[in-house]
Order: structure tokens, then C-alpha cells, then sequence
């Protein structure tokens, strides 16, 4: 046998000898034990408030004069039943104000104040005037083919240099009728409108136009309850003729084209029935037909605006 064999042997007889060594089974790695009720809600908190997202707003801010402002206008209606909550809306639209008197009285820098305030994505301006820029409002009336649409220039240029958009909006139309057919008393000024927007390329609402088309559709009759107050009996009557008459107030006419609100102690709005203001009804009916047409000219509002009645008082036009 050979030294090399002999050495293997030995070495195999003395390991045959040793006695066995026990197996250890490895210990199994499981999931750790369940934290206490507390404990595992503070967890889920914490990770739920460090991955809360900033929300990114926007904003709409009315601008205008009766037709428009809280409680004779469809700016109420509109910032209450057809925004979302993620669009805030600011109705500072104020009774008898011509795009002359809103800028002199300092409610302009109010609004301009608004379009700068930090934490929105966009800040929308709509703007309406031309009711109170018309003749026969003395302080008011802006010349139609002067200082009317350059008043609107200005707005245009102030709202834009804020960081905010612009969009303009023809003045919602009289409901006033002539032998069936609506008198259009605003055109010139909805043009001058129209002219704007065009030449400065602002998203345009035409408010007059299809207001116009919604009345005549509807008839002098109907159109009587679009507003503040229910009409007495001979302006139903007359409208039944197919011509609207001046309302009696206290004994005396109420002007077919008022646009003036009566006031009462502690800022309480006289509710006068005339062809120009908005009831509820009235208010939500074109509040709805704002919606609609500003989700059209302004797609990235469509999320943000509420294509519904509240609740619907006539049926819509075509495309609504």
C-alpha cells in the first residue's frame, strides 16, 4: 500500500469515528409583528400627508353692471350653481355702472386687486357692459364709436399686464316687444363689443345674441317671467297683444330700459317688475346659457363649469 493511500485511509477511519453532526434548520424570515391599532394609523397619516398634493385653482371674476351683479343679474346664479369647487367665482359687477363710471368709482382696482391675489393657475375677467354706456345716463354714457370700445381696449390691456384673461361679453339682451318681435336696442353696442374681441383676439361670449334669439323664441308673454317681480295685469295683457308696455310703479311708469335697482334700508334690493333685470328664473336661465358658451370659447374651463339648470325653467335653444 502506498504512503498517499495509507494517509487517505487513516483520515476516513477517523472521521467514520466522529460522532454525527447535528442538522440546524435555518429560522424562516416572516413579516414583522403587527403594530398596534395607533400605531399603524399614525403610520398610514404620516404617509398619506407627505404625499398630499398643493390643489391648483382657478379663478373667474365678474365685471359688469345690473344685468350681471348679485340679485338683478345672472352673475349670482352663475358663480353659485355652474361652477366647480376647484373654480372660485366673484361676482363684483355693481348696478348702473357704464365701462366710464366702474373704472371712476375705483371698482376696477378692486378687480385688478383680485386678479393679482397668489395661489391661482388662471384668473379669468368677464366683463359685460353697455347698457349704462348708452345715451341719457348723464355721467355715464360713453360715446358708442369713440370712447366705448376704447374703454373696453383698456379693460382688455389692464386685465392681461395683471397676468389674468380676458373675456368679453356682449350685454344681455331687453326683453321689450313690438308687435310680437323683440326690439333689439343693444346691436350697435354688441357690435362695438364683437369689434373688440376680434381686434385683440379676447374669447367672446355673445350674451346678446343668443339672449335675443332665447326671448324671441319665447314670446313677449313668456318672457315676462324671466323677471324680478311678477308684471301686473295690463303689462300681461298687452304683452298678450304681442307689444310690451311700461310697468305703473306707485302711479307712475317704470321705463321700458331702466337699469337701476331701488335700494331699500339695510342694503335690502327693491324687486320692481322692467324688461331688463333677472328673477330667480331669469337669472338661472342665462346663467346656464353663460356656462354653456364659456366652456365653448374657453375649452380649459369646460371641467370647471356646470352644464345644468337649476332647475330648468324653459326649454334651451338649439345647442344648449
Amino acid at each position: 500500500m502506498g504512503k498517499a493511500a495509507l494517509t487517505f485511509g487513516l483520515a476516513a477511519a477517523a472521521l467514520a469515528a466522529m460522532p454525527a453532526l447535528a442538522q440546524v434548520e435555518p429560522t424562516p424570515i416572516g413579516p414583522p409583528p403587527p403594530l398596534p391599532a395607533g400605531q399603524r394609523l399614525a403610520v398610514t397619516d404620516a404617509v398619506v400627508r407627505a404625499a398630499t398634493k398643493r390643489i391648483e385653482p382657478d379663478k373667474i371674476i365678474l365685471v359688469g353692471d345690473s344685468t350681471t351683479q348679485v340679485g338683478s343679474g345672472w352673475g349670482g346664479a352663475f358663480c353659485d350653481n355652474h361652477v366647480v369647487s376647484n373654480l372660485s367665482c366673484l361676482n363684483l359687477a355693481r348696478g348702473g355702472r357704464s365701462t366710464f363710471s366702474y373704472r371712476a368709482e375705483g371698482s376696477w382696482d378692486l378687480a385688478l386687486g383680485e386678479m393679482k391675489v397668489l395661489g391661482y393657475r388662471h384668473v379669468y375677467v368677464l366683463i359685460q357692459f353697455g347698457h349704462n354706456d348708452q345715451p341719457g345716463k348723464p355721467g355715464r354714457t360713453t360715446d358708442l364709436y369713440t370712447e366705448f370700445p376704447q374703454n373696453l381696449a383698456h379693460y382688455v390691456n389692464d386685465v392681461r399686464a395683471a397676468g389674468a384673461i380676458p373675456v368679453l361679453l356682449t350685454p344681455l339682451t331687453r326683453r321689450s316687444f313690438k308687435s310680437g318681435s323683440l326690439q333689439e336696442d343693444l346691436a350697435a353696442w354688441s357690435d362695438a363689443v364683437r369689434k373688440v374681441a376680434a381686434d385683440m383676439k379676447v374669447p367672446l361670449v355673445d350674451l346678446n345674441g343668443d339672449s335675443a334669439l332665447a326671448v324671441q323664441a319665447m314670446g313677449p308673454v313668456e318672457a315676462l317671467s324671466l323677471a324680478m317681480s311678477p308684471p301686473p295685469q295690463v303689462v300681461i295683457d298687452a304683452a298678450k297683444a304681442g307689444t310690451t308696455i311700461e310697468a305703473p310703479k306707485n302711479g307712475a311708469p317704470q321705463p321700458l330700459t331702466s337699469t337701476e335697482t331701488v335700494e331699500k334700508p339695510q342694503g335690502r334690493p327693491g324687486t320692481p317688475f322692467d324688461y331688463t333685470h333677472l328673477g330667480p328664473k331669469g337669472a338661472e336661465y342665462f346663467a346656464h346659457m353663460v356656462a354653456v358658451e364659456l366652456a365653448k370659447v374657453v375649452p380649459d374651463l369646460r371641467k370647471e363649469l356646470v352644464d345644468k339648470l337649476y332647475p330648468a325653467p324653459y326649454p334651451m335653444p338649439p345647442g344648449y
